[in-house]
Order: structure tokens, then C-alpha cells, then sequence
């Protein structure tokens, strides 16, 4: 057994899985404490190196392209702390740090494990029910559907449709953007129907925006790891547009639906539209705003 432990984190290694805990000091943050222990299957790891600092070292575990979902929904835009695969590791710690790094890479050549991007997922994501309550509303995930429950600050155009429920079957992908505190962020759930929408998060009814909490607001990472967990796996979708052969896109490609598709999705959301206007629940300006995104958008 191979073992090193931080206070931000240990890491152990049996020879076959990379044994990842957070710490329990006050400045792990709230989405790796949330997240917990992860089990790494040497199968799912690419490399591991050990990167000098100009005070400490910082051991990271590099994982194959397609193998975490947390890495798929989050598109490497965690902040540094909050990704369980970097530990921070103290000056007088770095030859343990180097000889858990020595004997994963040792185990990853006596296996033979292939560096090519995995054709499926090999690692499982949060478990469900998984609800966090952000800025924008508080959003749920079961397993089988989404729900989004709007908060008294959301806008109106969002409060007035009422909670939304998403179908699994029903969601093309998941699009998320931490809250850095300079620029908000967001967790959008990509349908069909609204592949092409171009809404701002904060007018689109099926997207949280994040402006609150930076550290409440990480945990939107959660929902989007787990529904992303149970989409199917990027390697079963064709990649969008036209690549050159051996090019990969780490995208999953949205579902495009038909043209006369297009149509009816265009005309039900001018339709939705018009009666919040009515309604009042938009100003005259609200809406010829919105009405002209959601053109532009197809």
C-alpha cells in the first residue's frame, strides 16, 4: 500500500485503485468535502506526476479522456482546491509523494493500461437523489428527472412558468460555468427543443444562473456530474460538424432535431412568450428583448 496524507486529502494506492478522501481541515472546500471519497480504477488513469511549487509540490492524477463524467461535465474549469485529483503536498513530504507516483506509474506499465480515450465511463459520479440550492433556485436530479424549483429572486419570465421538470430522455447534454465572483456562471440543461436557443441564463427557464455563493454555487457541479453520468457516453455520439479523420471532440454532439421540428419549437416558445406578456409577467421591452434572442437563436 502506497499512501500519502494531507491535510487537504489522502491518497491510496492497492496496486488497482487510486483511493482518493478529502480532508477534514477547514479550508478543503464545500464541493470537494460534498463530493467525498472517490475510488479510481487503475484502468481510468492516463498519469500521475508530482509538479514543484515554489513552497510545496502538488501531486496530480491525470485520468483518460471520457473515464470521470465529473471531468466531462465540469470540462476542467474546477478551481484548483476543488478538484480531487490535485493534493497539495507539503516540502518535507514530497518523497512520499514521488514514491506513490512511482509505484501508480509502475502498475500502469505492468498492466498495459491504454492511454486512448475510454469508450465508456469508469467511474460512477455522485449518487442520486442529488439537490443542490443555488443562487438562481434549487435543482434536483433522482436519476430519472430534473427538476428546477426558481427562487423568489429569479426572474420573472423563469418564476412565472412555475417549477421545471426534465425528462432524462429528453436532455441532449448538460452545459456548465463555475461563479469565478468576477463573471457569474451557469448550469444549463440542453433539451431538443432547445438545442439551438440562444436565452442568457438568467431569461432561459431551462438554465440556473450563478451569481450568489461561489462556494454554494460549485455544487451545481454535483447535478451536472451525475445527470451527465447517466447520459449516454460521448464515444457513442457522432461528433458534430465535419473533422478530419483521427480528430476527437470531447463534446457530445447535440441531437439535432428536423427542420419542421424547428418550426414547432419556434412557434411554441413565441406562443409562451406572448401569454407572459399578456399576463404581464413581461414589460414591453422584457419581451420584444426576449422575442428577438429566441429568433435570433433559430
Amino acid at each position: 500500500m502506497a499512501e500519502i496524507i494531507q491535510r487537504h486529502g489522502t491518497w491510496a494506492f492497492d496496486g488497482s485503485t487510486v483511493r482518493i478522501t478529502p480532508g477534514l481541515h477547514r479550508s478543503v472546500p464545500l464541493f470537494r468535502q460534498t463530493y467525498g471519497e472517490i475510488s479510481v480504477p487503475l484502468e481510468a488513469v492516463s498519469g500521475v506526476v508530482l509538479e514543484p511549487e515554489r513552497k510545496r509540490g502538488r501531486l496530480r492524477l491525470r485520468l483518460r479522456e471520457g473515464a470521470d463524467p465529473l471531468l466531462q461535465a465540469t470540462g476542467g474549469r474546477l478551481p484548483d482546491a476543488a478538484d480531487p485529483y490535485r493534493l497539495a503536498v507539503d516540502v518535507d513530504r514530497t518523497g512520499v509523494a514521488e514514491y506513490v507516483a512511482e509505484e501508480i506509474r509502475r502498475a500502469l506499465l505492468l498492466d498495459q493500461v491504454p492511454k486512448e480515450p475510454a469508450k465508456a465511463y469508469l467511474l460512477p459520479g455522485p449518487p442520486v437523489p442529488v439537490s443542490v440550492r443555488s443562487s438562481d433556485g434549487t435543482v434536483s436530479f433522482d436519476g430519472t428527472r430534473v427538476r428546477i424549483d426558481w427562487a423568489d429572486t429569479s426572474e420573472r419570465v423563469k418564476r412565472a412558468t412555475g417549477p421545471r421538470i426534465i425528462d432524462l430522455g429528453d436532455l441532449v447534454q448538460v452545459e456548465w460555468l463555475p461563479n469565478s465572483g468576477h463573471e457569474d456562471g451557469f448550469l444549463r440543461f440542453v433539451t431538443r427543443e432547445t438545442v439551438f436557443s440562444k436565452l442568457p441564463p438568467e431569461k432561459d427557464p431551462y438554465a440556473l444562473d450563478l451569481w450568489g455563493s461561489v462556494r454554494r454555487d460549485l455544487l451545481t457541479a454535483l447535478v451536472a456530474t451525475a445527470v451527465t453520468a447517466r447520459l449516454p457516453h460521448p464515444s457513442t455520439r457522432t461528433a458534430a460538424g465535419n473533422h478530419d479523420a483521427g480528430a476527437r471532440d470531447p463534446r457530445p454532439a447535440p441531437a439535432i432535431p428536423p427542420a419542421a421540428d424547428h418550426h414547432d419549437v419556434l412557434l411554441r416558445r413565441l406562443r409562451e412568450l406572448g401569454e407572459l406578456h399578456r399576463d404581464g409577467v413581461l414589460t414591453d421591452e422584457e419581451f420584444a428583448r426576449t422575442k428577438a434572442v429566441v429568433l435570433r437563436g433559430f
